[in-house]
């Protein structure tokens, strides 16, 4: 997969001079719905021959329209996330926009001109409600009108479970609710959060229970604080871990928040390892301990808890 890095305006030999059919979006997630989308391009790229590229943006629009401060977005996918997704889904362009308020005051057949047709669109696929610009004036309804008969659109269906659309919104939703295997039945896969290793306070190791301190890579949106069966990747190898989300409160008032993990069966030194969390199972809240003794035993009863949710899901 080649990423193209867009900067409006751009220069033309910036864009591959073939046919594609072309997948709109801004995909944080690449959940169940947006790779429906993904799909339906790459089924109909197949069918004509054609190369399968797929445009997203670097930020999400809200930050140029309402003026939202950068560093308060958070998502569900960084853009190497992204990338990694879009790749496995066998998209050979991806198209990553700077959503920039000169970009996004393009008037709709400006964005059509200049963002399908001169990307080579011979089809363009999106979603049911995705816009590009006013949406009174520019959603998909529209578009074939301003195609002009130069491509083929193709509009995806709402995506429902449960009778409810599948969404980044609602994703979000069960994520604040720590509902992970609802996220990750939206999503498709295991909901992942990457980050560094760094140094904590060592009281984990004091417990019996060193922990791999996580500084978690900005902009990513994590569950709500609690006690999590995850899966932790630690070079190229996966290993089961049970996640703290909190404040540690056992030990103090007005504390951080941290993350942390405890990788069972595992015993090496991985300061400054890059790492990937996948979120499986919510154990329990975070609690306030009357002694280290009730604790210790708590987070006995969470290994326990841990190994039993993996060997029960396999």
């Amino acid at each position: 997969m080649k990423v193209i890095n867009i900067h409006h305006p751009y220069e033309a030999s910036q864009i591959p001079n073939e046919d594609v059919v072309l997948a709109l979006g801004f995909f944080d997630g690449v959940h169940l719905g947006h790779q429906e989308v993904i799909e339906r391009a790459k089924k109909i790229a197949n069918e004509k021959k054609l190369k399968l590229a797929v445009m997203t943006f670097n930020q999400h629009p809200s930050i140029v329209f309402q003026k939202i401060n950068p560093e308060q977005m958070k998502y569900l996918s960084t853009i190497e996330r992204k990338k990694c997704l879009m790749e496995d889904l066998g998209v050979d362009y991806l198209y990553i926009i700077e959503f920039t308020s000169h970009f996004a005051s393009l008037a709709p057949l400006d964005f059509v001109d200049q963002y399908m047709v001169d990307l080579h669109a011979k089809v363009v696929v999106a979603g049911f409600d995705y816009t590009y610009g006013p949406k009174e004036i520019a959603d998909m309804a529209h578009l074939p009108e301003y195609a002009a008969e130069r491509f083929d659109v193709v509009v995806v269906d709402k995506q429902t479970t449960d009778n409810k659309k599948i969404s980044s919104t609602r994703i979000r939703e069960k994520l604040a609710e720590g509902e992970m295997e609802k996220v990750n039945a939206l999503l498709g896969y295991a909901y992942q959060t990457p980050g560094r290793v760094v140094h904590g306070d060592a009281r984990g190791r004091l417990l019996g229970f060193p922990t791999a301190n996580i500084e978690v890579t900005s902009g990513v949106r994590l569950p709500q604080p609690g006690i999590y069966a995850v899966k932790i990747k630690v070079g190229q190898n996966w290993h089961l871990g049970m996640a703290s989300i909190g404040y540690n409160v056992t030990f103090g008032d007005d504390r951080d928040l941290t993350v942390e993990v405890y990788i069972l069966d595992f015993n090496q030194d991985i300061y400054g390892e890059q790492v990937e969390v996948a979120w499986y199972h919510y154990l329990r809240s975070e609690l306030k301990f009357d002694s280290v003794e009730q604790l210790i035993a708590q987070l006995k009863q969470d290994e326990i808890d841990t190994a039993t949710f993996f060997n029960e899901s396999k």
